[in-house]
């Protein structure tokens, strides 16, 4: 993709078989139309997802996907996030504990299995206030692995032509694993939903929420009215449970373990980090609100790794109308349009040595000289990412944990083999 970025200056076409074409756009300028508008995620690639995560956020579109937004909103006002703060440091001292029988030996460790955890157990305390154990119990967890074998199916899907025939698919021993998995990950999110629903059931318990001292995502899903007094159906909302549910750990997950990775790799510039979080963390083993926005070295390496490794690598769009670029170019209704964000964000002529880890990118004067959309880890336009202020403080949280307590050095025998599934992974972990 990024060779033919270095060919192509905007975009470029890419044939998949003889029949489906996507416009792949990898310069800002381009990117900045096309997300701007609110034309709907393709209903190629994305359809194989709704199976799995429903009709929430991420696929929805038209008045739907504009009232769910809507509606959702709410959830992620910051005095919703506040004490989401202290949960992710808890789960992240959880996993750094298990980390003591690695500094102890030095032995070499993957890293992506226990930072899914970890963020799959602060997506449950934080959105959905129910505590696991999922780090602490042994063996692989079934939630975890079947959003892995669904990740994979799913590609898989997209990239063998006779498996888009739902049919052929559905006959197929692929079919009969995407099936298996989609249950444990819908009995997964289920369980929460049903636990919470027996919670509310009961009349004690409607105080225990008052006296809550913070609303979560899933107490702002059931009570969400709109206008009308109308809530959302239980399909409905079984559908963001199972979109946030994935979204909301298997996004940061990659993030999190590319950026740890780029730390490894960059000694200079993590030695600099731990000085800046031993500072304002003087001493604390978790992390506070107000310390978020205290360490703007950290946060500008955190960004330098998202441009380097995205964890959503691209997006695509169907035009429901005709799109002219900046330059005049036009496509017409009913194209496929794809966004690579992986392409954009290493695109020469936007990044000087796009390749090379420098978070100095990321002062603020180199900032207000590059367009905005030249660094879209999280979109842009009126559906960019809805969690990007979740994301980004369970990011600062960890790393900071991360530095105050480990050093981390990168096992030299091993590169990353990237692969873009729903969200970037490492073949080899």
């Amino acid at each position: 993709m990024v060779a033919f970025g270095s060919k192509y200056p905007y975009a470029f076409p890419l044939w998949f078989g003889p029949f489906v074409c996507f416009l792949n756009i990898h310069h800002p300028d381009y990117a900045k139309t096309i997300l701007a508008s609110t034309e709907p995620k393709d209903d190629f690639a994305y359809r194989f997802i709704k199976e799995w995560i429903g009709d929430g956020l991420l696929v929805s579109h038209g008045q739907k996907w504009f009232r769910h937004r809507r509606l959702l909103t709410p959830g992620f006002h910051y005095d919703v996030l506040k004490p989401y703060v202290k949960l992710m440091s808890d789960s992240a001292n959880t996993m750094l504990n298990k980390w003591e029988k690695y500094s102890e030996t030095g032995e070499t460790f993957e890293l992506f299995e226990h930072v899914s955890l970890m963020t799959l157990d602060s997506i449950l305390k934080c959105a959905f206030s129910y505590n696991s154990n999922c780090q602490t119990a042994g063996g692989t967890n079934a939630y975890i692995q079947s959003v892995y074998e669904l990740s994979n199916l799913i590609n898989l899907r997209f990239r063998t032509f006779p498996y888009h025939n739902d049919l052929i698919f559905h006959l197929s021993p692929h079919g009969f694993r995407f099936r298996k998995a989609c249950r444990v990950a819908q009995n997964h999110t289920a369980e929460v939903i049903r636990k919470r629903k027996d919670e509310l059931k009961e009349e004690k318990e409607l105080d225990r929420i008052e006296a809550k001292r913070y609303l979560d995502f899933l107490d702002i899903l059931l009570c969400a009215r709109d206008e009308n007094n109308q809530g959302l159906s239980d399909e409905a909302i079984r559908a963001e449970v199972d979109t946030f549910m994935f979204e909301g750990h298997d996004t940061t997950a990659s993030g999190i373990s590319f950026l740890l990775y780029c730390m490894a790799c960059h000694p200079e510039h993590q030695q600099m980090c731990r000085e800046e979080i031993s500072q304002v963390l003087d001493g604390k083993n978790t992390v506070g609100w107000e310390d978020l926005s205290k360490i703007p070295y950290t946060t500008m390496c955190i960004k330098e790794s998202l441009r380097l490794y995205p964890p959503v690598p691209g997006m695509a769009r169907n035009t429901t109308k005709p799109i002219t670029f900046f330059d005049g170019r036009t496509i017409p209704a009913g194209s496929l349009v794809g966004t690579s964000v992986y392409g954009i964000h290493r695109n020469a002529t936007v990044w000087e040595n796009p390749n090379v880890f420098d978070p100095l990118r990321f002062l603020p004067e180199n900032v207000s000289s590059r367009s905005p959309h030249a660094f879209v880890p999280f979109s842009a336009g009126p559906r960019n990412c809805i969690g990007q202020t979740f994301a980004m403080n369970e990011m600062k949280a960890v790393i900071a944990l991360v530095l105050q307590r480990y050093e981390l050095i990168e096992d030299s025998k091993w590169k990353p083999k990237i692969i873009p599934r729903l969200v970037l992974r490492s073949l080899n972990g």
